[in-house]
């Protein structure tokens, strides 16, 4: 058997999440305190007791995101050997697979996607970047239509067949999803999000964390990471971080994601952290690919057994 690992991006946190895990697995809380150490606040106390604003807040959802799927993953490397073929991640995830994968320590890893969430909500003003779900439609008909479209509106997160996330300018977005209704898609469905995540209007914010990698030093990884924008693994540091800084500014190639790893001999992915949105994705790519998500007792107690009994 032939698996990967893959890692969930924003929108899975919620306040109490791994709670039931960190009950009789104390890696979960020293994993916390470890990214707690580097942020310079309590990071376990919002993700585990909230507010929930506060943990929605961008630039702590995303160490916080990155912070909960590794501990579930320390977990799980403590209870089963590991052998992953791939990692991968969705838009934040992708930093995620990078720790997982021995590249980036979760110090350096928590602290530069905390700065990755300010230079995202500072590019765009508030309320002035909008970003929608659109279901039901073919991919090239959904990038001819933001591209008919005034004002800035691209399709930037290729999620599963049939559902393309776009993003840009609000008054972009907006107008285009009557074109998108008129054009036969199923649903169109505004997302409740502050920042227009992989669009162009992230090219500014770009060349900020160019800066902020060229602090870091990468390791080379035995297990490749699949990148979101070139859908490619790298040895090179510098190209790593080339792939990282695209990834701002240009659209999440899921389906293509799943799609290589498919090629190249996967047959089981493992989705580790909170939620399971990439689950649903997943199915819809490839039903026939097995799947299970690893986020609570349950769930960890399964695939334990599937990776003992393997």
């Amino acid at each position: 058997m032939s698996y990967a690992f893959v890692f969930p991006g924003q929108g899975s946190q919620s306040v109490g999440m791994l709670n039931d895990l960190a009950q009789d697995n104390p890696i979960i809380e020293a994993t916390f305190k470890e990214a707690s150490s580097a942020l310079g606040y309590d990071l376990w106390q919002i993700v585990s007791s909230g507010p929930a604003e506060k943990l929605n807040q961008t630039d702590i959802t995303q160490p916080a995101i990155l912070t909960a799927s590794i501990a579930v993953l320390r977990v799980l490397a403590s209870k089963t050997s590991l052998a992953p073929s791939y990692y991968a991640g969705h838009s934040l995830g992708e930093y995620t697979a990078l720790v997982a994968s021995g590249s980036l320590s979760l110090s350096a890893g928590v602290k530069l996607v905390e700065k990755r969430g300010k230079l995202m909500q500072e590019a765009v003003p508030s309320g002035q970047g909008a970003m929608a779900a659109i279901l039901g439609l073919e991919d090239e008909k959904i990038i001819e239509i933001c591209e008919q479209v005034a004002g800035i509106v691209e399709a930037v997160n290729f999620n599963s067949p049939g559902q393309v996330v776009i993003a840009g300018e609000k008054q972009a977005v907006d107008s285009s999803l009557i074109v998108f209704e008129k054009a036969g898609a199923k649903r169109v469905v505004p997302l409740a999000v502050s920042v227009p995540s992989h669009c162009s209007l992230m090219k500014n914010a770009s060349k900020e964390l160019r800066i902020e990698l060229d602090k870091i030093d990468l390791s080379s990884s035995a297990n490749p990471v699949i990148h979101n924008a070139t859908v490619e693994s790298y040895r090179e540091q510098l190209a790593v971080k080339d792939a990282l800084v695209k990834q701002l500014f240009k659209p999440v190639q899921w389906v293509k994601t799943i799609e290589k790893m498919k090629v190249n001999g996967v047959d089981q992915l493992f989705e580790i952290g909170p939620g399971k949105i990439l689950m649903g994705l997943n199915r819809r790519i490839d039903r026939k690919m097995g799947m299970q998500t690893i986020y609570d007792v349950v769930t960890l107690a399964k695939a334990v057994e599937f990776l003992n009994n393997s």
